[in-house]
């Protein structure tokens, strides 16, 4: 599209559609690591997405899409973070040198690994705007200029933060405690488990509550016992699926196996619970991005196809 042309608001949706399924996965390892959690951070992908859709309609002009929509991103997150009191902000101080991107150091590659190995829940310990520029450099790799752009920074600045926050990052680290053990899954997750390994759709369909919810990114909502109890007639027309209770960033979840030999889960389900009875799905079949930084904790008893008990 050549500057100053302005589609339609059908044409701008469209382009913008096409771009959500290229953009998203990269969208969502930004998201997480700055909400600290791989569930936030898809909630503010699908929240970013659906506020680019109406926002279209406003526009005179349509903004280069990338860059927009990590903005609209990044705002919302922060948005959502200072809501929760976690945003620490700092003043900005001399900048510290970084090596040249185009040719980097043997250092600068390891701080880089370092950046990309981190657990996504260590990274809420930085500083929101120090969170921000490591993970834009070291795990997307973005320039220096790209990143000052997106925060509102100078190139100088983006240099600091990105200085004090792999240092703080590498302490971080350092003192990180264990892997958690694995922790014994509810009785209802339990129960939802062993009713869809067994494929008793009627059984997990007497567990949905009236006013039940079911969240599929990409796919319209659905509510109510009737129209959510269509979900598990989806699975039932397909391939059979293992199912294993599971923990993920001090929650609940339960990880979804379809090839047997897989070392990972293919995907993750989330469920909430109100008297015993299932009140929320959220179902990330079509968002299978969200399982591959995810630091799940399988229950002790837990096993998947095909592999042993332990963490994943």
């Amino acid at each position: 599209m050549s500057e100053g042309q302005s589609p339609s608001p059908t044409a701008r949706q469209a382009q913008l559609l096409a771009l959500a399924g290229e953009l998203r996965p990269e969208l969502h390892r930004y998201c997480a690591r700055l909400m600290g959690s791989v569930i936030d951070g898809e909630d503010v992908v699908q929240d970013a997405f659906a506020r680019a859709l109406v926002a279209l309609d406003d526009l005179q002009e349509v903004p280069p899409l990338r860059a927009w929509l990590f903005r609209i991103a990044h705002n919302r997150a922060l948005d959502l973070l200072r809501s929760r009191t976690i945003r620490a902000a700092e003043p900005i101080e001399a900048a510290h040198e970084v090596a040249d991107p185009e040719s980097p150091d043997p250092m600068e590659v390891l701080m880089r690994q370092e950046a990309v190995d981190t657990a996504v829940s260590r990274f809420v310990e930085l500083p929101a705007v120090q969170r921000s520029v490591v993970i834009l450099k070291d795990v997307l790799d973005q320039s220096l200029e790209e990143i000052a752009v997106l925060l509102d920074l100078t190139v100088n600045a983006v240099k600091a933060h990105l200085a004090r926050g792999r240092a703080r990052l590498k302490v971080i680290n350092a003192r990180a405690p264990a892997q958690p053990a694995p922790r014994v899954p509810s009785p209802a997750a339990a129960r939802y488990v062993a009713l869809f390994n067994r494929r008793d759709w009627e059984g997990l369909r007497a567990m949905l509550a009236d006013d039940v919810r079911l969240i599929q990114s990409l796919h319209p909502p659905r509510a109510g016992a009737a129209d959510v109890g269509m979900f598990f007639g989806v699975y039932a027309r397909s391939a059979p699926v293992r199912l294993a209770p599971a923990w993920l960033d001090g929650r609940e979840v339960i990880a979804v196996w379809e090839d047997a030999q897989a070392a990972k889960p293919s995907y993750l389900m989330w469920l909430e619970w109100t008297d015993g009875r299932i009140s929320f799905i959220r179902d990330y079949r079509y968002v299978r991005y969200v399982v591959d930084d995810a630091e799940l904790v399988l229950a002790p008893d837990a096993v998947p196809p095909g592999q042993g008990t332990g963490h994943r």
